[in-house]
């Protein structure tokens, strides 16, 4: 095999995307962004109305015969620890062999992927057959782009997915999901004039993570220790709760402004509900902590019923996993995520986040969901429903991966159906016969503020996509 680019290039579009805002719902500035490296470079391209681009560019000379290929990608990103993701920047650190994020999440996910792509479409230097560059919006909170792509928004059956956050894998699958907005119907009530005490309580230090990669490592969910919590506490009113930072994170921090009967006693009940978050979370969260601190009172509270509905409801939603796959050792089959709450005006809001490998355990289980929130008169609206993946592992592109990787990296990867959703489910949908493999660098703990990606599994990928794209030239 003849020397390759280096992934110097990539670094740099990466760095180049961290300054363009993307979070989901507002990917104008990167899709304007994408449209005009297309312009510069004097390539075709497409911008639907959700915002997807697909760029084209033709078979490098001597490989205009060869079958068009597919890079996929998604636009967006999941922001954590941002006060303000449109205008906060996210400065990358390196260290040793791992890139990170001061502070925030990192963008890795899918802004590598994304990176190598556009690297690709720079490059006349590198043999490929024509190309369909598609980069979707909203990826990470609904999946509303790939839902709605037009059936002739791309032409070519073979997709190269590049967001898979598994180096060493072949991803072949993926899970379903549903997710769901419910509201809770309140109004505001004038606060209790005497015997009550205002606090702010915080549920803070969680690790966070991914809803579907990390949702069997049994990590704290702040959302679900918040309502526990004013389960235990007779007489709570509640001002405010603002809970989780993303639908398909498992949230690492809670709040709550509320007033308690003079009776109880704040510090011991911090100081027992820290004793328990230590104990049950020492493997998985040591630095979990709970805060009650004294605060302004505010002049009114959430009615006490919504409240109560609240509580009601969401003590008959399951958070984590709900069933192990019997076909697939190890892999979770069902699983729940309860990723935000707040309170509004007129209604409490609260979103789940559903996945599964079979179809109708999913819906089974998002609408006895909605039936919990139905039951106190509350409303559910299905934001994203997205089908269930599984390739035919055997199948001679697939295979052709496979070979690549072994050639390349001297070793075989194995292949894999994964927990997390891609919109794969949706490609083979709008795309009839199309085939997607996925592959990516080894990106670890996505959607938190702990998210990095391995410096050298870049250059390892990198080198793979380029060879696998020669030989599907040839």
């Amino acid at each position: 095999m003849n020397q390759k680019p280096s992934a110097n290039r990539v670094f740099e579009i990466f760095k180049e995307l961290n300054a363009v805002p993307r979070p989901s719902h507002h990917e104008e500035r990167v899709a304007h962004y994408l449209c005009q490296f297309a312009e510069r470079l004097h390539l075709d391209y497409d911008r639907d109305a959700q915002n997807c681009v697909v760029i084209r560019k033709p078979a490098s000379p001597g490989h205009e015969n060869a079958e068009t290929i597919v890079l996929l990608n998604h636009m967006d990103m999941v922001c954590v620890g941002m006060n303000d993701p449109l205008n906060d920047p996210i400065e990358a650190i390196v260290d040793g062999d791992w890139m990170h994020a001061r502070g925030t999440s990192l963008g890795a996910d899918n802004g590598i992927g994304l990176s190598m792509a556009l690297a690709v479409l720079e490059n006349d230097d590198i043999p490929h057959p024509a190309l369909e560059v598609i980069t979707t919006t909203n990826e990470e909170d609904g999946m509303s782009g790939a839902a709605q792509l037009s059936p002739h928004f791309i032409k070519g059956r073979k997709v190269i997915n590049l967001d898979s956050e598994d180096y060493d894998t072949i991803t072949t699958g993926a899970a379903g999901a549903c997710l769901q907005f419910h509201r809770l119907p309140c109004t505001r009530v004038a606060a209790p004039a005497h015997n009550y005490l205002w606090y702010d309580i915080a549920i803070d230090g969680g690790l966070g993570g991914h809803s579907g990669v990390d949702i069997n490592k049994g990590r704290a969910s702040a959302v679900m220790l918040l309502l526990q919590l004013l389960r235990t506490v007779d007489g709570a009113r509640v001002a405010t709760i603002r809970a989780g930072q993303a639908n398909a994170s498992i949230p690492s921090s809670a709040r709550a402004t509320v007033c308690l009967p003079a009776g109880i006693d704040a510090r011991a009940l911090q100081r027992d509900t820290n004793e328990q978050l230590q104990t049950v979370f020492a493997a998985t969260d040591p630095s979990i902590r709970c805060t009650i601190t004294p605060c302004q009172p505010q002049a009114e509270v959430i009615n006490p019923e919504a409240v109560e509905a609240l509580l009601t409801a969401t003590a008959q939603v399951p958070q984590g996993v709900v069933k192990m796959s019997e076909n697939m050792p190890g892999t979770v089959e069902t699983s729940n995520n309860m990723g935000r709450i707040a309170t509004e005006d007129d209604h409490i809001f609260v979103s789940t986040h559903t996945r599964s490998f079979v179809d109708d355990d999913m819906h089974a289980l998002s609408a006895r969901i909605a039936q919990a929130f139905a039951a106190v008169g509350g409303t559910s609206q299905v934001v994203m429903a997205a089908p269930a993946w599984q390739e035919n592992q055997h199948s001679p592109f697939l295979r052709l991966t496979s070979d690549t990787f072994n050639d390349v990296l001297g070793w075989r990867p194995r292949m894999v159906a994964m927990h997390f959703v891609l919109e794969a489910g949706f490609f083979v949908q709008h795309y009839p016969g199309i085939e997607i493999a996925s592959i990516g660098p080894r990106i670890v703990e996505p959607h938190s503020t702990s998210e990095r990606v391995q410096l050298s599994t870049i250059h390892d990928i990198w080198q793979v996509l380029l060879e696998l794209l020669a030989r599907l030239a040839q």
